[in-house]
């Protein structure tokens, strides 16, 4: 599978887009073969058509040329999760195809054509819906294009059509058989069909098959995938621009003379984030930033401390808050209780420390502006950059790249970094007329401090247990700034002081517990809040799983019976934690010196259990020498891109929760680089056995389910070794290391 450059692609489908109609519909001229397309809304309705001219149908999902190239247009953001795999596979499923004669391209910013049905029809990636939006959509293209190709076979050699079999991109029937290419002039002349059969899942030759691998790896290994820092252009220009040096101030004054005797350097302008040092490459923009005299206004800045945060945040948990869920019967069920529990957490901020900075290439030119980026949600990009640049959204053309990873920071509702390159391309155009593209590069310390961090939270709760270890009142409180309610596009979504993306993982839970009562309180602050991988997640799963493990132990019970007394409901999770626990010899006991801890969490429509064997290090921290992962997420289209997500994000979450903390003081993160902000090192990754449900249920999300279970499972089996249960995180703050 090769990939291909989408730039003319993308012109040419921002300039049509807005003249097409909601159906799906195909589309062809003999020259460029086959060209079919399912809209959004209906997959499988669609119509035919001839064009005199050889432009493809901007809404087309699948293009089949005469050489039996088969092109898939992938319409979500390939940021390392390997979408463009599933979606591929998907396709090549229904379409019968040659799996190695299809290629990608990356859909342009057009939500007509390319929204995101689990979004409301918006275009973006995130909420680990690429597959699950998906699925059907996929399918259903590649069945109608495969249909309308065995009709053409069926017309051209007298053949009934349900004589006619497709086998990896080949058409046979009657001792005829045809490619793909050499049947797509005829098929282009047919009707669709409305309701395309789909395939017998029990035939399936990819979907679900570990014959898989991940298509883009091979231009990411030989360098040829392009990113942004490899965007070339002529005359581009590299710009890093001087930020605010803490969270709520201002730029007063600035004096670049010194800075713009330096060699290389173009320009110095003045943007709304800061101070743009404009240059011929990177080298010379970032000395020429270091030579820059600037006076900032620190009146706003903020806020006082992490440490002052967490004081006033467990403060505020005492109070009446926004009510989440509530019931009249919570006080009671705990003043009856025969043991209570009452349990204060404290979580930092968290950077999202992808490996790709962030970055942005911008060309206003001949009345026009064109990106190129790692555009996760170009619903959001597209109009915030035609309103930096002072165009029309019609006279934007967002060309999308891949990403060096994201994990939620290039989804934002500020499109900070994409505004910041026009915002530098039009100051130098009002300042000398220059047209030059300009690419906007975030160092690496740029990137660790520039805030859009995950929230810092604190949780307390009170829950009662009765004579019988059971559940009688939970009554909790949430901390934390509000995602949504920080932008001026989702702020919608708070209701009654309500931001469900702070209190999922607790209201709704897959637990049956009586009595149950929860507030949330949403403080603002000069750090801007964004999701991080798993969103709420990341702090209500820590949250619930340890205090069900202390819940349990309160009870006299094995925590894993513990959970299941509790999801007699829910039948899956009850499956994944059951799954977990047999594969990871949970009851039996392990080596001298370790512990097993567990814990299950459903997020994103996924369940996911994990077992961590865990000893103590002579550091004091928690060495993870095996993890049992078993995970149910509906049908498994790349059984190896699940495996490998789980892998993934358990590392990612063992490094949060070994390390990850971002300390403010006055308004200044303190961290800065991989040195203070530490990523997990390959010696520390535990070995990792997935274990994935059998399943026919709609697939469902795998980038982010894979989070939330790592670090209260790790912190069970610490509590096991030490006998301190763990509160705060990063474990470098639970009192476990030596001093």
């Amino acid at each position: 599978m090769k990939f291909l450059d989408s730039n003319t692609l993308a012109r040419e489908l921002h300039m049509l887009g807005g003249g097409l109609d909601r159906r799906s519909f195909l589309k062809s001229t003999g020259a460029v073969g086959l060209v079919m397309g399912v809209y959004l809304a209906s997959p499988g309705r669609a119509r035919a058509a001839q064009t005199a001219d050889t432009q493809f149908a901007p809404n087309a999902f699948v293009r089949i040329a005469p050489d039996d190239t088969v092109t898939l247009v992938v319409k979500h953001h390939e940021m390392g999760q390997g979408v463009t795999t599933g979606l591929t596979t998907i396709l090549a499923e229904e379409l019968d195809a040659d799996l190695a004669r299809v290629q990608a391209e990356y859909a342009p910013a057009n939500a007509k054509l390319y929204g995101n049905l689990n979004m409301g029809g918006m275009q973006g990636t995130g909420g680990s819906t690429a597959i699950a939006n998906s699925w059907m959509q996929m399918r259903h293209a590649g069945a109608t294009a495969r249909a309308m190709l065995v009709e053409a076979a069926a017309r051209r050699w007298g053949v009934p059509a349900k004589q006619i079999s497709v086998s990896k991109g080949v058409v046979s029937g009657g001792g005829n058989s045809a490619t793909f290419g050499e049947l797509a002039e005829d098929a282009a002349t047919l009707q669709p069909p409305k309701n395309a059969p789909l395939k017998d899942p029990s035939k399936f030759v990819y979907v679900g098959k570990r014959n898989t691998h991940r298509l883009d790896s091979p231009a990411k290994c030989n360098g040829t995938a392009t990113y942004t820092i490899d965007v070339k252009l002529p005359g581009l220009l590299t710009a890093v621009i001087a930020r605010p040096p803490a969270f709520g101030a201002s730029l007063k004054s600035f004096d670049a003379a010194e800075a713009l005797k330096l060699s290389g350097v173009v320009d110095v302008v003045k943007v709304p984030e800061g101070v743009a040092v404009v240059a011929k490459s990177m080298w010379p923009a970032l000395k020429a930033r270091k030579l820059l005299k600037l006076e900032w206004d620190r009146s706003g800045a903020g806020p006082a401390s992490s440490e002052a945060l967490y004081e006033e945040y467990e403060a505020m948990t005492d109070q009446a808050g926004a009510v989440v869920v509530a019931s009249d019967k919570t006080q009671s069920g705990l003043d009856g209780a025969k043991i209570t529990l009452d349990a204060v957490y404290r979580l930092p901020y968290l950077a999202h420390a992808s490996m790709e900075p962030m970055n942005c290439v911008a060309w206003l030119h001949d009345g026009k502006l064109e990106t190129w980026g790692g555009h996760q949600f170009p619903s959001i990009d597209l109009p915030k950059a035609a309103g930096a640049a002072g165009l029309k959204p019609e006279q934007v053309s967002l060309n999308p790249l891949i990403s060096g990873g994201s994990f939620g920071r290039r989804a934002n509702a500020w499109a900070d970094f994409t505004v910041e390159a026009v915002n530098v391309a039009k100051a130098m155009k009002q300042k000398s007329g220059s047209e030059v593209p300009i690419r906007v590069q975030w160092s690496r310390e740029d990137d660790m401090q520039g805030g859009l961090y995950r929230p810092l939270y604190v949780h307390k709760a009170k829950i009662g247990l009765d004579g019988e270890g059971a559940i009688t009142a939970w009554q909790h409180s949430i901390v934390g700034q509000s995602i949504m309610g920080a932008t001026d596009i989702m702020a919608g979504n708070v209701k009654n002081g309500v931001d469900e993306s702070t209190s999922e993982g607790i209201e709704p839970t897959p637990y049956a517990i009586p009595a149950f009562s929860v507030t949330m309180h949403s403080p603002k602050q000069a750090v801007r809040p964004l999701w991080w991988r798993s969103v709420g997640n990341t702090h209500t799963g820590f949250v619930m799983e340890t205090l069900m493990d202390e819940l349990a132990e309160k009870a006299g019970r094995d925590p894993v019976e513990f959970r299941l007394a509790l999801l007699d409901e829910a039948p899956r999770m009850a499956g994944v934690l059951k799954l977990a626990a047999e594969k990871s010899g949970w009851g039996n006991k392990p080596e001298a010196g370790r512990a097993l801890g567990v814990a299950v969490h459903f997020s994103f429509d996924s369940y996911v259990a994990h077992v961590a064997e865990v000893s103590i290090g002579k550091d004091g921290l928690p060495r993870v020498h095996r993890l049992t992962v078993a995970v149910d997420c509906g049908v498994p289209v790349n059984p190896d891109q699940i495996a490998a997500q789980m892998e993934g994000g358990a590392g990612f979450a063992l490094a949060a929760a070994l390390y990850g903390e971002i300390t403010i003081e006055n308004g200044v993160p303190k961290q800065s680089n991989f040195h203070d902000y530490k990523v997990l090192r390959i010696p520390e990754m535990p070995k990792v056995e997935v274990h994935i449900v059998p399943s026919q249920e709609q697939p469902t999300g795998v980038g982010e389910p894979g989070v939330p279970p790592l670090a209260p499972a790790v912190a069970n089996a610490v509590y096991k070794l030490t006998g301190k249960r763990v509160r705060q995180l990063p474990f470098t703050r639970a009192g476990l290391t030596k001093a």
